[in-house]
């Protein structure tokens, strides 16, 4: 059985390789976990052995099968409990995160399954991220970044990069939730800052802020 620490290694790599598809060198390991490349290595060598990822000395680890069948379990966990928070328990899509973390290491099969049969197959958390059905399976999402969007055209926003706490309360306090309608008014060349268009208001948004919404375009 693998302990919490591993659990959030092979979570960490599987972001940060892009779903387990990609090379992750330690030090992008280390800054994601905020600890030193060496208990990384320690850590990835241990991982090796148990045949959750290949580790290649100065290039990095990838996860084999197994440890990306771990990893999309760990994101299935999360998302649900996001869902179960703030669809039952009434917390905001602002305060899950962190306490999804803890949740998501509960080693109970029955409990996750008896959870996503609770909440009716939620295909999607509070962030917009799919959530991977029992099998690991989960729908593809087409998407699109504020930044990547044209002017002129009118999209919906259908997810977030940037879950931080933050983050979420200003899009809070600007009204911006999954949903909203956004019409693209003007990007600005100088400091890539994007006028936009929410209902009736306008506003701009910085360069940070449209990196980090994720956007559908509207039929």
């Amino acid at each position: 059985m693998l302990t919490l620490t591993e659990e959030n290694y092979i979570k960490a790599i599987y972001h940060l390789g892009i779903y387990g598809k990609e090379m992750v060198n330690t030090n992008a390991i280390a800054e994601a976990l905020n600890t030193k490349a060496s208990s990384v290595t320690d850590m990835v060598k241990k991982l090796a052995e148990k045949e959750y990822l290949n580790y290649k000395k100065y290039q990095g680890v990838k996860l084999t099968k197994s440890g990306i069948n771990v990893a999309v379990n760990i994101v299935r966990k999360h998302r649900l409990w996001e869902v179960f928070l703030v669809e039952k328990l009434n917390f905001t899509w602002d305060e899950v995160h962190e306490i999804a973390e803890h949740l998501e290491h509960i080693k109970s099969e029955k409990l996750i399954n008896e959870l996503d049969a609770f909440l009716k197959f939620p295909t999607h958390d509070p962030h917009g991220d799919p959530i991977p059905d029992k099998d690991g399976k989960f729908n593809k999402i087409e998407k699109i970044t504020l930044s990547q969007a044209n002017v002129g055209n009118t999209y919906k926003c259908i997810g977030v990069e940037d879950t931080s706490t933050s983050f979420l309360q200003y899009l809070d306090n600007n009204n911006i939730s999954l949903g909203t309608t956004i019409e693209i008014l003007y990007k600005e060349p100088f400091d890539s800052s994007v006028k936009i268009k929410l209902n009736d208001l306008e506003m701009v948004v910085s360069q940070n802020v449209a990196q980090n919404l994720f956007l559908k375009p509207l039929n």
